[in-house]
């Protein structure tokens, strides 16, 4: 009996052990959160907003605030930095759009070079709403035509004679 339960123990101390294992592996995730604290409440809320607006240089659809590459580790201290310096959001925006282009904004300005950018989705539905009322009505105008022959008494079938 005592060595059933010694092996029962061994089982659920194993079994803690795996446990434990999967957890600690889990936690690199958990450190991609930027621990940094500002010493004001808030430049941290200026902070916060900063890295949620700006794109990673090397990702495609992460914000500065979910990256863990080291650019956007790079980016974030310079945020930081010219916080701690007294520089405004506007000023921090316009310097990094002029180190990486407008590619780093979550949300581009909306401007003449990126128009078409916000005006193709719209053309592009207006396109494809007139072919698909162009082609419903030509199918419907063929059912109609169909109904006419029937109703005409042309029951016979066509024949071509060649």
């Amino acid at each position: 009996m005592i060595r059933l339960i010694d092996a029962h123990a061994r089982r659920l101390l194993i079994g803690a052990c795996a446990c434990a294992l999967v957890l600690l592996a889990s936690a690199p995730p958990a450190l991609a959160i930027d621990p940094v604290q500002m010493p004001t409440p808030e430049l941290q809320a200026r902070y916060l907003v900063l890295i949620q607006e700006f794109r990673c240089p090397v990702c495609q659809n992460e914000t500065l605030a979910d990256s863990n590459e080291d650019v956007a580790g790079e980016v974030r201290r310079q945020i930081r930095t010219m916080l701690l310096q007294g520089k405004s959001d506007a000023q921090i925006r316009d310097y990094l759009v002029s180190r990486y282009s407008e590619f780093i904004l979550f949300k581009p300005e909306y401007s003449l070079r990126n128009a078409w950018l916000w005006l193709l989705p719209v053309a592009l539905l207006a396109l494809g709403t007139v072919v698909a009322l162009r082609v419903i009505r030509a199918r419907a105008a063929l059912v109609g035509e169909d109904d006419d022959d029937e109703e005409d008494g042309d029951l016979e079938p066509r024949v071509d004679s060649r």
